[in-house]
Protein backbone atom coordinates (compact mmCIF):
# COMPACT_ATOMS: atom_id res chain seq x y z
CA UNK A 1 0.00 0.00 0.00
CA UNK A 2 2.94 2.54 0.51
CA UNK A 3 6.32 2.85 -0.30
CA UNK A 4 8.34 5.05 1.51
CA UNK A 5 11.24 7.16 -0.13
CA UNK A 6 14.45 7.76 1.72
CA UNK A 7 17.01 10.15 0.86
CA UNK A 8 20.85 9.85 1.33
CA UNK A 9 23.49 12.51 1.32
CA UNK A 10 25.70 13.81 4.25
CA UNK A 11 23.87 12.25 7.52
CA UNK A 12 24.10 8.36 7.60
CA UNK A 13 24.17 8.27 11.48
CA UNK A 14 19.99 8.90 10.67
CA UNK A 15 19.24 5.96 8.87
CA UNK A 16 19.35 3.11 11.14
CA UNK A 17 16.88 5.45 13.39
CA UNK A 18 14.63 6.49 10.37
CA UNK A 19 14.32 2.80 9.07
CA UNK A 20 13.62 1.66 12.24
CA UNK A 21 11.00 4.26 12.90
CA UNK A 22 9.17 3.85 9.30
CA UNK A 23 9.57 -0.30 10.01
CA UNK A 24 7.57 -0.21 13.19
CA UNK A 25 4.20 2.11 11.82
CA UNK A 26 0.86 0.99 12.95
CA UNK A 27 0.36 0.39 8.84
CA UNK A 28 3.37 -1.83 7.45
CA UNK A 29 5.24 0.23 4.71
CA UNK A 30 5.47 -2.11 1.39
CA UNK A 31 8.81 -1.40 0.84
CA UNK A 32 11.56 1.30 1.55
CA UNK A 33 13.54 2.45 -0.84
CA UNK A 34 16.79 4.49 -0.88
CA UNK A 35 18.03 7.39 -2.78
CA UNK A 36 22.02 8.06 -2.30
CA UNK A 37 23.52 10.92 -3.56
CA UNK A 38 26.87 10.07 -1.27
CA UNK A 39 27.51 6.46 -0.57
CA UNK A 40 30.40 7.49 1.98
CA UNK A 41 29.28 6.73 5.79
CA UNK A 42 26.38 4.81 5.59
CA UNK A 43 26.26 0.89 6.65
CA UNK A 44 26.03 -1.38 4.35
CA UNK A 45 24.53 -3.91 6.82
CA UNK A 46 21.65 -1.43 6.75
CA UNK A 47 21.57 -0.07 2.88
CA UNK A 48 21.49 -4.00 1.81
CA UNK A 49 18.36 -4.61 3.83
CA UNK A 50 16.34 -1.87 1.43
CA UNK A 51 16.37 -1.36 -2.38
CA UNK A 52 18.50 1.41 -3.21
CA UNK A 53 20.37 3.38 -5.62
CA UNK A 54 23.14 5.42 -6.02
CA UNK A 55 24.72 8.58 -7.87
CA UNK A 56 28.29 9.33 -8.46
CA UNK A 57 26.98 13.36 -8.81
CA UNK A 58 24.84 14.39 -6.21
CA UNK A 59 21.90 15.14 -8.39
CA UNK A 60 19.81 17.76 -5.43
CA UNK A 61 16.33 17.39 -3.91
CA UNK A 62 14.52 16.34 -7.16
CA UNK A 63 15.94 12.90 -7.78
CA UNK A 64 14.34 11.49 -5.23
CA UNK A 65 10.87 12.01 -6.73
CA UNK A 66 12.21 10.86 -9.61
CA UNK A 67 13.78 7.89 -8.13
CA UNK A 68 9.72 7.14 -6.85
CA UNK A 69 8.65 6.50 -9.94
CA UNK A 70 9.69 2.90 -8.92
CA UNK A 71 7.24 2.57 -6.78
CA UNK A 72 4.98 -0.13 -7.02
CA UNK A 73 2.45 0.79 -4.22
CA UNK A 74 -0.96 3.10 -4.20
CA UNK A 75 0.86 5.17 -2.12
CA UNK A 76 4.38 6.97 -1.48
CA UNK A 77 5.75 8.61 1.43
CA UNK A 78 9.42 10.70 0.35
CA UNK A 79 11.34 11.68 3.41
CA UNK A 80 13.53 14.45 4.03
CA UNK A 81 16.83 12.29 5.68
CA UNK A 82 16.70 14.29 8.86
CA UNK A 83 12.91 13.13 9.17
CA UNK A 84 11.80 10.34 11.87
CA UNK A 85 8.22 9.82 12.43
CA UNK A 86 6.09 8.53 14.73
CA UNK A 87 4.67 5.09 14.82
CA UNK A 88 1.40 6.35 13.88
CA UNK A 89 2.26 8.74 10.57
CA UNK A 90 1.18 6.46 7.63
CA UNK A 91 -2.30 5.62 10.16
CA UNK A 92 -2.82 9.44 10.08
CA UNK A 93 -2.31 10.46 6.61
CA UNK A 94 -4.28 7.00 5.61
CA UNK A 95 -7.28 8.76 7.53
CA UNK A 96 -6.51 12.08 6.39
CA UNK A 97 -6.84 11.60 2.83
CA UNK A 98 -10.44 10.22 3.17
CA UNK A 99 -11.44 13.91 4.16
CA UNK A 100 -9.04 15.76 2.68
CA UNK A 101 -7.42 14.13 -0.44
CA UNK A 102 -4.49 16.02 -1.67
CA UNK A 103 -1.01 16.38 -0.66
CA UNK A 104 -0.09 15.59 3.20
CA UNK A 105 3.46 16.55 4.87
CA UNK A 106 4.91 16.89 8.29
CA UNK A 107 5.25 20.87 8.55
CA UNK A 108 3.66 23.22 6.52
CA UNK A 109 3.75 26.73 5.37
CA UNK A 110 1.25 29.60 4.49
CA UNK A 111 2.54 32.27 2.99
CA UNK A 112 2.20 35.83 3.99
CA UNK A 113 2.07 37.59 0.32
CA UNK A 114 2.82 37.11 -2.80
CA UNK A 115 5.90 39.00 -2.48
CA UNK A 116 8.45 36.55 -0.69
CA UNK A 117 8.48 33.22 0.43
CA UNK A 118 9.19 34.91 4.57
CA UNK A 119 7.71 35.72 6.50
CA UNK A 120 5.29 32.44 6.91
CA UNK A 121 3.14 30.68 8.85
CA UNK A 122 4.07 27.04 9.85
CA UNK A 123 1.92 24.27 11.10
CA UNK A 124 2.78 20.57 11.98
CA UNK A 125 5.34 19.27 14.23
CA UNK A 126 6.64 22.78 14.90
CA UNK A 127 3.30 24.18 15.72
CA UNK A 128 0.76 21.23 16.74
CA UNK A 129 -2.79 21.21 14.99
CA UNK A 130 -5.68 18.86 15.94
CA UNK A 131 -7.31 18.69 12.56
CA UNK A 132 -6.26 18.60 9.02
CA UNK A 133 -4.88 22.16 8.32
CA UNK A 134 -4.39 23.52 4.35
CA UNK A 135 -1.28 24.90 3.58
CA UNK A 136 0.37 26.31 0.60
CA UNK A 137 3.09 23.98 0.27
CA UNK A 138 4.51 20.90 3.13
CA UNK A 139 8.21 19.71 3.55
CA UNK A 140 10.24 17.07 5.74
CA UNK A 141 7.79 14.67 4.53
CA UNK A 142 5.58 14.22 1.55
CA UNK A 143 2.68 11.27 1.59
CA UNK A 144 1.06 11.20 -1.60
CA UNK A 145 -0.73 8.78 -4.48
CA UNK A 146 1.74 7.13 -6.46
CA UNK A 147 -0.12 8.74 -9.70
CA UNK A 148 0.13 12.12 -9.33
CA UNK A 149 3.75 11.52 -10.19
CA UNK A 150 3.27 11.73 -13.26
CA UNK A 151 1.61 15.72 -13.12
CA UNK A 152 4.94 16.47 -10.65
CA UNK A 153 6.68 16.12 -13.84
CA UNK A 154 4.70 17.37 -16.47
CA UNK A 155 6.88 20.52 -15.72
CA UNK A 156 10.53 20.59 -15.46
CA UNK A 157 12.25 22.15 -12.84
CA UNK A 158 14.20 25.14 -14.82
CA UNK A 159 18.25 24.98 -14.75
CA UNK A 160 19.48 26.58 -11.33
CA UNK A 161 17.31 25.17 -8.84
CA UNK A 162 19.14 21.84 -8.14
CA UNK A 163 18.78 22.13 -3.90
CA UNK A 164 16.09 24.08 -3.93
CA UNK A 165 12.05 24.15 -4.74
CA UNK A 166 10.61 20.32 -5.07
CA UNK A 167 7.96 21.39 -2.30
CA UNK A 168 6.74 24.43 -4.02
CA UNK A 169 6.97 22.14 -7.49
CA UNK A 170 4.73 19.67 -5.65
CA UNK A 171 1.81 22.03 -4.18
CA UNK A 172 1.56 24.52 -7.54
CA UNK A 173 1.32 21.11 -9.76
CA UNK A 174 -1.44 19.31 -8.34
CA UNK A 175 -3.14 22.81 -7.87
CA UNK A 176 -2.89 23.72 -11.58
CA UNK A 177 -3.53 20.02 -13.29
CA UNK A 178 -5.72 18.38 -10.39
CA UNK A 179 -7.00 20.78 -8.42
CA UNK A 180 -5.48 19.48 -5.17
CA UNK A 181 -4.81 21.35 -2.07
CA UNK A 182 -2.17 20.65 0.21
CA UNK A 183 -2.78 19.92 3.86
CA UNK A 184 -0.88 19.35 6.83
CA UNK A 185 -2.81 16.38 8.88
CA UNK A 186 -3.45 16.37 12.82
CA UNK A 187 -0.35 17.09 14.57
CA UNK A 188 -2.04 16.69 17.78
CA UNK A 189 0.48 18.47 20.88
CA UNK A 190 0.32 15.95 23.52
CA UNK A 191 -0.08 12.89 20.58
CA UNK A 192 3.20 12.82 19.07
CA UNK A 193 3.04 8.89 17.58
CA UNK A 194 0.93 10.83 15.30
CA UNK A 195 3.62 13.62 13.67
CA UNK A 196 5.35 13.18 10.73
CA UNK A 197 8.82 14.34 12.45
CA UNK A 198 9.54 13.72 16.16
CA UNK A 199 12.78 15.45 16.25
CA UNK A 200 12.63 18.12 13.92
CA UNK A 201 14.38 20.78 15.93
CA UNK A 202 17.01 18.62 16.70
CA UNK A 203 17.39 17.15 13.30
CA UNK A 204 16.81 19.82 11.38
CA UNK A 205 19.16 22.42 12.41
CA UNK A 206 21.96 20.08 12.22
CA UNK A 207 25.03 21.72 9.71
CA UNK A 208 24.31 19.41 6.88
CA UNK A 209 20.56 21.46 6.64
CA UNK A 210 20.16 22.69 2.95
CA UNK A 211 18.18 25.52 4.43
CA UNK A 212 20.67 26.50 6.21
CA UNK A 213 22.73 27.56 3.58
CA UNK A 214 22.17 31.26 2.51
CA UNK A 215 22.63 30.99 -1.15
CA UNK A 216 19.71 28.71 -1.23
CA UNK A 217 17.45 30.68 1.21
CA UNK A 218 18.13 33.13 -1.91
CA UNK A 219 16.95 30.51 -4.48
CA UNK A 220 14.06 29.07 -2.70
CA UNK A 221 12.52 32.92 -2.31
CA UNK A 222 13.59 33.19 -6.44
CA UNK A 223 11.62 30.13 -6.91
CA UNK A 224 8.82 30.99 -4.79
CA UNK A 225 8.28 34.52 -7.04
CA UNK A 226 8.62 32.24 -10.23
CA UNK A 227 5.71 30.04 -9.34
CA UNK A 228 3.94 32.97 -8.33
CA UNK A 229 4.61 34.49 -11.87
CA UNK A 230 2.76 31.66 -13.22
CA UNK A 231 -0.10 31.59 -11.68
CA UNK A 232 0.50 29.66 -7.69
CA UNK A 233 -2.51 30.70 -5.71
CA UNK A 234 -1.41 31.57 -2.28
CA UNK A 235 -4.28 31.32 0.57
CA UNK A 236 -3.60 34.70 1.87
CA UNK A 237 -3.26 36.48 -1.78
Amino acid sequence: MITAILNGYKRPDFLKEQIDAINNQTVKPSEIMLWQNNTEGFDKSLTDTITTASSNKNLGVWARFAFALNAKTEYVCIFDDDTIPGPMWFENCLNTMESHEGLLGTIGLIYNNENGYLPNVRHGWDNPNNKPVKVDIVGHAWFFKREWLSTYWRELPPLGFDFVGEDMHFSYMIQKYLGLNTYVPPHPLHVPDMWGSLKGWEMGTEKNGLSLVPANIHKMDEYYKLLISKGFKIINK
